[in-house]
């Protein structure tokens, strides 16, 4: 019997993305799957395609900024299927930008999905799965989250976050049953890069700036579901993401070119829209979700 046969698993951001592989992966494993996202029809044509695939599924619309609903939804599963084995806080939206052009919202908004998002789903996840005695939470971070993310500031900041949320709960939740990971990957092909939001910078100029190739989504879902079965505390991945995680550690300072080259590179794609008053103003006015 493989590791993920007859398990649970509610994946938040189900409906695209390294969301929709994983729910996709989870069920070729064998385990019943909860497409979990704001976008109800899309987690709806996930589920879909799973159980015309001979999988077991179903959606679920959720906002994880809502911590109650994300509380409701966790405890709902776990009472319908008799447990809940894992939870992937996948869900995330992007915000790309220099500090000196956001506005409160923007930073507001991708912490209460980011931040707030993985710690509803984290706490619900964890008082269920202390209370059985066994489960595995995963939280989605990012490279970012390990070397930081220069005009891309507050992504990294609640990335950051959840890397220390995930690394510290860990030990806590060893004693008690319950496993905790997180994945930091370096790109990948996801509709983030869509649905993100870009303060004073062109948009299609500032994804020409990606250093590399993104990684497909499936693979990674792939390298992911490995990752938690060797139950690994932090699953960094492709190769490049590694080699950098390793240099930061040695030397955080070795990266220090690659910093400059990326804010000189976000230079030559920034939108300047200072007004009369000198004051630079925002090109864009709503956050993504």
């Amino acid at each position: 019997m493989g590791y993920f046969q007859d398990r649970t698993a509610i994946v938040t951001g189900g409906a695209s993305g390294i969301g929709e592989m994983l729910c996709e992966e989870l069920a070729t494993r064998g385990a019943t799957v909860i497409a979990a996202d704001l976008n109800l029809e899309g987690a709806q044509s996930v589920a879909s395609t799973i159980i015309k695939n001979g999988g077991k599924a179903t959606a679920a619309k959720l906002d994880v900024s809502d911590g109650d609903a994300v509380r409701d939804l966790v405890i709902g599963v776990a009472r319908k299927h008799g447990r809940l084995d894992f939870i992937f806080n996948n869900a995330g939206i992007g915000v790309g930008g220099e500090v000196r052009d956001l506005a409160p919202e923007h930073w507001r908004r991708i912490i209460e999905i980011n931040l707030f998002g993985v710690i509803s789903g984290t706490s619900a996840a964890y008082s269920v799965m202390i209370e059985q005695g066994f489960g595995h939470i995963v939280n989605t971070a990012s490279l970012a989250g390990l070397i930081g993310s220069p005009t891309m500031t507050p992504y990294a900041t609640t990335k950051y976050a959840v890397v220390g949320l995930s690394t510290s709960l860990r030990s806590e939740a060893e004693s008690l049953g319950v496993r905790v990971s997180v994945v930091c990957p370096g790109f990948i092909q996801t509709g983030i890069y869509d649905s993100s939001t870009f303060v004073n910078a062109n948009k299609a100029a500032f994804l020409k700036q990606i250093p590399f190739k993104l990684m497909d989504a499936r693979a990674a879902a792939g390298k992911i579901l490995r990752g938690v079965e060797r139950n690994r505390a932090i699953i960094v991945f492709p190769f490049y993401a590694r080699f950098f995680w390793w240099l930061a550690r040695i030397n955080p300072r070795l990266l220090s070119p690659l910093s400059r080259k990326t804010v000189n590179d976000f230079h030559r794609a920034r939108i300047d829209t200072a007004g009369q008053d000198g004051s630079t103003r925002s090109s864009v006015s709503s956050i993504a979700d």
